[in-house]
């Protein structure tokens, strides 16, 4: 008895095996979309890319071998053009529905946020709170450039220290601490960090960006019981690391129940919020907003200067220069090549470079023309779609900032820049993070001339987190030379 039901159970699961390959190659509505034959049969070759880091560049060497429409798994497709960045991220009231992959980046244990929000409309709500804080208008307002200013200057300052002792400075740890200073101050006056000299706030920094999470993440992903078992047992032993640490969560927390913050803060609009919001949900919303700003802002401007600071890009260092002392009164926003400069940086090193998925509603659509039932997952990444259209962008590979001066094609290459996403649910923070890396630029490149480091051992390869990228050896040693101005 007991081998005639196992042999029943083994044939019934040898049917379904059959019925699932089946289906996914000859019955599903995407068996017409192209693909790797295994792709089209099973999720695990997209998996393993996912758990070795490598999907950025395992989804392009698809798009480069199948075209800009890939079948990356059995329900799941991604695109590469401007009219699926269109449909996915914009159309309708901001595109189509989050997947649960956003729920990752929820914070103290289940808090949502506006990144964390799965309904558009719950976004939206959300994003209302807060959105004219982050317009370029208001970005622009004096005592807020004023912000940015003041820790630009910090960062100078604690350069000129650095270099007087020695003959390089580690600025991946450096533009770290600015980027999350000027963040928390932004948000949180006057509680924010002063990282950039050291000191108890740069256990901050190294905890937000020194810690390899992408394999816990998948793992919480698609196997959240065994991620909470493995995390119990984990407690026991270490302490917790990266952005769900005890230390970062902790000041994040204890001050967003301060009372006295500066009115002109994020934290302050919170707190002041018609409907009153709960103090986790307040907590979880400055949280992603520092992990926001510390990541997009640090991480792009250190691929950046990295490689200005290269020998084959010393004619770009030069005319940055030149146009910075030639307009040295003139606003950050008055300086087209520091503007082209700031954007091809972010189409070759953007700092959020993988996709960003979504689901498919109900009823199916048609995009680019494939029919996709609803619920299939689609996405655009920002690193393919800064690639893979060389006719909008020719020889992909090279950092031209050239290219953002030329009036022919200027909308073309527009649509493809997604370094903030697209839509309504594209990165809130865009317009700060701009004004930081171009104000930091000019005040460096107006004093210094940078050049990598003689000691520069550690790898620039980019290395892939869970939605952002950042040096694999995270460490990136410049040399700074100062200029008779």
């Amino acid at each position: 008895m007991a081998m005639l039901v196992i042999n029943v159970l083994c044939a019934g699961l040898v049917v379904r095996l059959v019925y699932v390959l089946y289906y996914n190659l000859c019955a599903s509505p995407l068996r017409h979309i192209p693909g790797s034959w295994l792709c089209h049969l099973t999720r695990l070759p997209l998996t393993y890319h996912e758990y070795a880091a490598n999907r950025r560049l395992y989804l392009h060497d698809l798009h480069k071998r199948y075209g800009p429409a890939v079948r990356i798994a059995p329900d799941e497709v991604s695109f590469a053009t401007v009219e699926a960045v269109k449909q996915i991220y914009s159309v309708g009231g901001s595109g189509y529905e989050k997947t649960n992959f956003y729920t990752l980046f929820e914070h103290f244990r289940g808090a949502k946020n506006m990144f964390s929000t799965l309904h558009k409309g719950h976004h939206a709500e959300r994003r209302k709170r807060v959105a004219d804080r982050f317009t370029k208008t208001y970005i622009m307002q004096p005592n807020v450039t004023a912000i940015v200013e003041e820790h630009v200057r910090a960062f100078t300052s604690r350069v000129s220290q650095l270099i007087a002792a020695k003959n390089s400075v580690d600025i991946y740890v450096y533009l770290h601490a600015f980027a999350l200073d000027t963040i928390t101050h932004y948000l949180l006056h006057p509680y924010g960090t002063h990282s950039i000299n050291g000191g108890e706030d740069m256990r901050q920094v190294e905890e937000l960006c020194y810690h390899d999470t992408i394999k816990a993440r998948y793992t919480e992903l698609y196997f959240p019981r065994l991620h909470k078992l493995y995390e119990l047992c984990a407690r026991l032993f270490r302490d917790r690391k990266g952005p769900q640490s005890g230390y970062v969560l902790n000041y994040v927390r204890g001050t967003c129940a301060k009372s006295d913050v500066d009115e002109s803060t994020i934290l302050y609009r919170y707190q002041k919020a018609k409907e009153a919001i709960p103090p986790l949900e307040i907590a979880s919303e400055i949280m992603d907003q520092v992990v926001a700003g510390i990541d997009t802002t640090g991480d792009a401007l250190c691929f950046l200067m990295w490689h200005l600071s290269l020998p084959e890009a010393a004619p770009i260092q030069e005319r940055l220069r030149t146009e910075l002392h030639q307009n040295a009164s003139a606003s950050v926003d008055d300086l087209p090549y520091l503007d082209a400069v700031v954007q091809e940086g972010l189409r070759v090193y953007g700092p959020a470079p993988i996709s960003f998925p979504r689901v498919v509603p109900d009823e199916g659509r048609v995009l680019d023309g494939y029919f996709l039932p609803a619920g299939t997952v689609v996405s655009c990444q920002p690193w393919t779609l800064h690639r893979f259209d060389t006719a909008t962008f020719p020889d992909p590979e090279a950092f031209i900032p050239e290219r953002w001066l030329e009036e022919e094609g200027r909308l073309e290459r527009n649509r493809l820049f997604f370094a903030f996403g697209g839509g309504g649910t594209g990165c809130i923070g865009k317009h700060f993070a701009t004004l930081e890396m171009k104000v930091l630029l000019r005040e460096v490149y107006s004093a210094y001339k940078t050049s990598v480091a003689p000691d520069m051992k550690g790898s620039m390869e980019i290395s892939d987190q869970i939605i952002v990228s950042r040096p694999k050896d995270q460490i990136c040693l410049l040399s700074f030379h100062a200029l008779d101005v």
